[in-house]
């Protein structure tokens, strides 16, 4: 025959259990990675050109991770923007870097070296097409850029990349039927209207290059808009132009020189990407640190502050690091 517990037994027993669910608390809560010793060593962070958005997200995000990891010290590479960045992470150069969504696939639809070793970490924020002309320019299209002096990038950069893809939908051949530069966001401002008809980049808004060239002059340029027919041409292309995605450059991108306008054109996400052998301790540690330290990134470079737990998950086309898959796991509601 069963017999029932007198009350005092049952509310002890309920103590109990409580307690040791408390206990169990504390105990798993000790476990993660933060509560624990930060990770340490050396890393490298390979960025961009100094007057592009990722080296100066770089630069920052390095402060941010000097306070949660203060012995891990965090070396930045400068260098010609995505292509670069996604070949020095598979190749071994660099351990962490920033690359837009289209570089990555089109290093591992060729099948590069080290192309099955990429993860990702995060998606960031977006960059934005922007094709810069003269205030007082005849070109108001793509297809005016037929015979003129056009900067596509530096040649491993992102805006290579997509700049010959933009140009090849408008029926451009971006060898023969332009006079090339490989000018970046560092020189391309200071040529346009000599020695440049126009120049193309692909950056966050807005771009510090960029907003130096607005605040000496509100009619220091003007963009070129790339409508959105243009955008569907371009997908034909195939390969990677899927992560392509027609929109508008909003007007407080750059104020004086929009006056109030948005600009028809095209933008590429972001991926905070890695290799498979980086410790999974670490690359946790650091996804937290990207999420957590957005705003007082975003503050400065405004376009991290659309950085958010809910979407840095999709990082197509790479599978995420195991690390930030326990980063995402251990914040999921």
């Amino acid at each position: 025959m069963s017999r029932t517990l007198p009350p005092v037994s049952r509310r002890r027993a309920l103590q109990g259990g409580t307690a040791a669910l408390v206990v169990l608390g504390l105990l798993l809560w000790w476990l993660r990675p933060w509560a624990q010793e930060p990770p340490s060593g050396t890393i490298t962070f390979s960025t961009g050109t100094r007057a592009g958005v990722y080296h100066e997200y770089g630069e920052l995000l390095r402060n941010e991770i000097d306070k949660d990891m203060p012995d891990l010290k965090v070396r930045l590479l400068t260098s010609a923007g995505s292509q670069e960045n996604v070949a020095d992470v598979a190749t071994g150069k660099a351990d962490f870097a920033i690359a837009a969504a289209d570089a990555v696939a089109t290093y591992k639809l060729d099948n590069s070296p080290g192309a099955d070793r990429l993860r990702g970490l995060a998606r960031l924020y977006d960059d934005y097409v922007q094709l810069v002309v003269p205030p007082d320019s005849d070109i108001r299209s793509v297809a005016d850029l037929r015979g003129k002096r056009v900067a596509i990038g530096l040649p491993d950069s992102g805006v290579r990349l997509i700049a010959n893809g933009v140009l090849r939908a408008a029926g451009i051949d971006p060898e023969k039927d332009i006079e090339p530069s490989s000018d970046g966001i560092d020189t391309g401002p200071k040529r346009l209207g000599h020695g440049l008809d126009a120049f193309f980049w692909s950056g966050g808004l807005p771009t510090d290059g960029l907003s130096r060239l607005a605040k000496k002059s509100a009619s220091a340029f003007r963009f070129v808009p790339i409508d959105a027919t243009l955008v569907a041409k371009l997908h034909d292309q195939g390969g990677a132009t899927r992560y392509y995605r027609a929109t508008k450059m909003p007007e407080s991108a750059y104020p004086r020189i929009q006056r109030g306008k948005p600009v028809p054109t095209l933008a590429v996400s972001n991926l905070l990407v890695t290799r498979t052998d980086m410790d999974p301790r670490l690359t946790e540690w650091l996804t937290r640190t990207v999420l957590d330290s957005r705003d007082l990134i975003g503050a400065t470079v405004h376009s991290a502050q659309l950085v958010d737990v809910r979407t840095a998950i999709y990082t197509d086309p790479l599978q995420l690091h195991v690390g930030a898959q326990r980063y995402y796991q251990s914040v999921k509601p």
